[in-house]
């Protein structure tokens, strides 16, 4: 009868809600005993001992022990400690940069149990880079596998827009490529879900699951790399716009009349703040006739400029440094003020290979702030580096997968199928 068949389904519906309640308790508490599950749930001890025994089953849970109990009473009972399953599967997160991929290996604590990065040059050509790609997505499988059940889901973060609905790249303009079924490849490659998105929108979501924006709801983050992106977490989820290519802040038009940008317009705010921006302005100063370290450093080539070598310089005082590093700051507090003006977050990130400039960057960034951004926005929000670096996309692949898991926790999820 149809109203038999509804209310099967409303009530498979309760209880994959009520799974995930008790997972979600678990990664924020535990550990956690089943009788402190239903206190803190609400649901009650007969539901949450149904629960509790599904996901011992499906390995997403285990014992800890027994632990001594207080009571109502005051007489103490002993009570079984819960907590997740580190070795319940794996997580495979992966991001393709500009110049360089990396990787990571992830258990269901989530602890980052493998992690490898080499580096690479956009003319190696489109299909060298992602058979490299893969081939660290199975060096990643086979570390997995070794102590965990099975491949939970697989990642990965690249520098463009990405199609939400089919996960093809449309357009990675300073790796220039253009359409490229990401998740169809990689979805031949294994067998389980796969994530494809913009690194800067995962970097945002890992920072705020696991780095510097824990506790925050809404969450500006800022990437600068080669190129210049972004991601906003609004209300703990991460905004993606009518068409999930939103928050690509790196091509605002900051100078109509500015710097031809990879993207193909002229003088956005990628052509002021970034890794190479930073680069072409210490290269404009010393052919000027500036006098600076850099030029010995770099053997003359001042194409060979690398940024261990610009924050050394910086850190030796060398003046050409300090002031292109302060043009950046300056550029990059303006943009920020604007979009704290227009987003109020509670936080602004700062992530990708700039950010090891941040002791240079910061204080002019917050000079800007005070001087551009409105006091009640301004007020609101922090600016801070990111915790994890240039790793933020890969934690943030490892928070999507996560998530999946805790929301639809007994999905099954079959081992990683290695490239033939």
């Amino acid at each position: 009868m149809p109203s038999k068949t509804y209310q099967i389904g409303d009530q498979a519906l309760v209880r994959r809600i009520n799974l995930s309640v008790i997972l979600q308790e678990l990664r924020n508490h535990a550990p956690l005993s089943r009788a402190a599950l239903a206190e803190r749930t609400g649901l009650n001890k007969t539901t949450v001992s149904s629960l509790v025994n599904e996901l011992i089953e499906q390995q997403f849970v285990r014992e800890l022990g027994l632990e001594m109990a207080g009571s109502k009473g005051g007489v103490g009972r002993l009570a079984m400690l819960l907590t997740l399953d580190p070795a319940a599967g794996y997580i495979i997160s992966g991001e393709i940069g500009v110049d360089f991929i990396s990787a990571i290996c992830a258990n269901f604590a989530p602890e980052v149990i493998w992690h490898h990065r080499e580096d690479i040059q956009p003319d190696m050509g489109q299909d060298v880079i992602i058979h490299r790609m893969l081939a660290l997505f199975d060096q990643a499988a086979s570390f997995g596998a070794v102590s965990c059940k099975s491949l939970l889901g697989i990642t990965l973060g690249v520098p463009g827009l990405v199609d939400q609905e089919s996960g093809s790249l449309m357009f990675a303009p300073n790796l220039k490529w253009e359409n490229v079924p990401l998740r169809s490849m990689l979805s031949e490659h294994c067998s389980a879900p796969v994530f494809v998105n913009n690194e800067a929108n995962m970097a945002a979501l890992g920072e705020h699951h696991f780095g510097a924006a824990q506790g925050y709801e809404d969450v500006l983050y800022i990437s600068a790399g080669i190129g210049l992106g972004g991601g906003f977490v609004h209300r703990g989820r991460l905004f993606s716009g009518a068409t999930g290519v939103a928050a690509e802040f790196g091509h605002m038009t900051m100078d109509p009349a500015g710097e031809l940008c990879s993207c193909g317009n002229y003088g956005c705010w990628e052509t002021q703040v970034s890794q190479s921006a930073l680069f072409r302005l210490i290269q404009r100063q010393i052919q000027s006739g500036k006098i600076s370290i850099l030029r010995d450093a770099s053997l003359g080539n001042l194409d060979h400029l690398t940024l261990p070598r610009v924050l050394q310089a910086a850190r030796q005082g060398d003046t050409v440094t300090l002031a292109c590093l302060e043009q950046v700051g300056r550029s990059l507090g303006i943009g920020i003020a604007s979009l704290v003006n227009a987003l109020n977050p509670e936080m602004v990130v700062l992530g990708g290979a700039l950010s090891q400039a941040g002791e240079f960057l910061l204080p002019v960034v917050q000079e800007e702030l005070e001087r551009r951004a409105l006091k009640w926005s301004r007020e609101a929000s922090r600016v801070v580096l990111a915790q994890h670096g240039a790793n933020a996309c890969l934690m943030g692949g490892v928070a999507m997968v996560y998530d999946s898991i805790l929301t639809q926790p007994l999905i099954n999820n079959p081992q990683m199928i290695p490239a033939g």
